[in-house]
């Protein structure tokens, strides 16, 4: 019989992983495979928007039912059982609620200009509002990832305030010194940055200079 207790030990960490409704759910997915690839454990949060944008940006149905999504995610990434855990956007019990027990590390990806203004003033309406507000009243890791263009004073007055909170601020603008031969190759350079922000291990960007 297997140990629960004992395979979760094996992840090498934990990440809280929050997808928004700003466009560029790809970014999002792809952290998803490439920190699962990494051997983490990954808490997954999806607004009710980013159901919308994965379905108008990607070819991935994901299901309304969230029995269904979490299958749906487990096969887009190859996770192992246990080894991603799909948490509802308004589980007061979840264990990003509580700084007593939510991960060192929470990624927002992509960040939408309603979840940045959310975060900066502490709103907590949702599961993703409070994990993000818990990683600042905790000093963890807290990287956003906001997809927008221009950005207006309201977007970059909740940026530098969330900088000067501690969080990361990481928008979604690839570079092009790698020679990307498509979309692909984009997504992948934000989701390496991501990845080595976190201080985890990833092949799909070698350093610059290498």
């Amino acid at each position: 019989m297997s140990n629960p207790q004992a395979q979760q030990c094996a992840w090498s960490q934990t990440v809280t992983v929050a997808i928004t409704g700003a466009s560029g759910a790809q970014y999002g997915l792809r952290l998803l495979q490439a920190l699962i690839a990494a051997n983490c454990r990954v808490y997954v949060l999806l607004s009710s928007a980013a159901l919308i944008v994965i379905r108008t940006e990607t070819d991935f149905a994901i299901s309304d039912d969230e029995q269904e999504q979490l299958a749906q995610l487990q096969q887009l990434t190859g996770a192992k059982s246990g080894q991603l855990v799909l948490m509802s956007k308004m589980d007061w019990f979840a264990p990003v609620a509580s700084g007593s027990s939510s991960p060192a590390q929470m990624v927002i990806c992509p960040a939408s200009g309603g979840t940045l203004s959310a975060v900066a003033c502490g709103a907590s309406n949702n599961l993703i509002e409070r994990a993000a507000d818990v990683a600042l009243k905790e000093r963890r890791k807290l990287i956003l990832v906001p997809r927008e263009t221009p950005y207006s004073d309201i977007h970059l007055e909740n940026m530098l305030k969330l900088s000067r909170m501690g969080a990361v601020i990481l928008p979604a603008s690839p570079g092009f010194y790698q020679k990307p031969a498509g979309i692909n190759d984009l997504v992948d350079f934000i989701v390496a940055r991501i990845m080595d922000q976190l201080g985890i291990p990833q092949t799909l960007l070698a350093p610059w200079g290498e």
